[in-house]
């Protein structure tokens, strides 16, 4: 049986890191990308390492879609080195940032950030990486609860994930002829350092999630990473299309 390999963007923290060592858990090697951060990186490789399986890291600017054919070469180069492969089996689209602005306060640049970082990387990163994707393979890519709820402050951004669910039903419905699914999960407010940490560091705020959750309590990484982990898996193989969300039942 051919190892399964996974390659996650912004995987050097958060629900990358998260998602990465769930999959290195079930057996699947992983090559992981990151913006700046590289120690935090390797760090993660190191983790996925002791728990027995293979790790890659890649500097990618998913802002920058210039950059995305070398990437794609540089991928195509560690499969090879590292696997003795020409392709691999899942792709989570996980790598972004948020802003805080309401929406009379957004600026056309905040705007322009958040289409570079989320929309159109998710779709041309896939674009890109499909020709080295492996027949039956999976995606996956990473909304927000917001695009069901709205909190003020996050317009530019939800309506970037807000697209990239649109997206990635049109990418299922093109997709299936090669066997390939496509999903997307919607995490709630999550412990992390996202957004500046907010919802981790501010107390009011955290006490103010919890009380609007079903469930009781604030969202933690590893109730994301193993959803992701889950959705790659042969036991969801028939889920396509879906939006799921992965938020303890807020604002219900």
């Amino acid at each position: 049986m051919t190892q399964k390999i996974a390659l996650i963007t912004g995987g050097s923290r958060g629900l990358g890191r998260n998602t990465a060592l769930h999959l290195a858990r079930k057996g699947v090697d992983v090559i992981l990308t990151y913006h700046s951060k590289f120690a935090d990186a390797q760090e993660v490789a190191a983790e996925i390492n002791a728990l027995g399986r293979k790790a890659v890291t890649l500097q990618l600017d998913v802002a920058d879609s210039k950059t995305f054919p070398n990437f794609v070469q540089t991928v195509q180069a560690e499969l090879k080195n590292v696997w003795q492969r020409d392709t691999f089996d899942y792709l989570v689209n996980n790598a972004g940032t948020g802003i805080h602005a309401s929406f009379m306060e957004t600026t056309e640049e905040q705007f322009d950030q958040m289409v570079n970082i989320h929309l159109k990387s998710t779709f041309f990163v896939s674009q890109r990486l499909l020709p080295i994707m492996t027949d039956g393979g999976r995606i996956v890519n990473v909304s927000t609860g917001l695009t069901r709820f709205a909190l003020p402050g996050f317009a530019a951004y939800s309506s970037m994930k807000g697209g990239i669910e649109v997206l990635t039903k049109y990418m299922a419905k093109e997709l299936g002829a090669r066997g390939i699914a496509v999903n997307v999960v919607a995490p709630g407010a999550i412990e992390t350092d996202f957004g500046g940490g907010s919802v981790r560091d501010n107390e009011q705020m955290n006490q103010f999630v919890a009380s609007q959750t079903a469930l009781g309590r604030v969202g933690l990484p590893d109730d994301i990473g193993g959803v992701i982990a889950s959705l790659l898996s042969e036991d969801n193989r028939w889920v396509n299309a879906q939006r799921i969300e992965a938020s303890g039942g807020m604002f219900l």
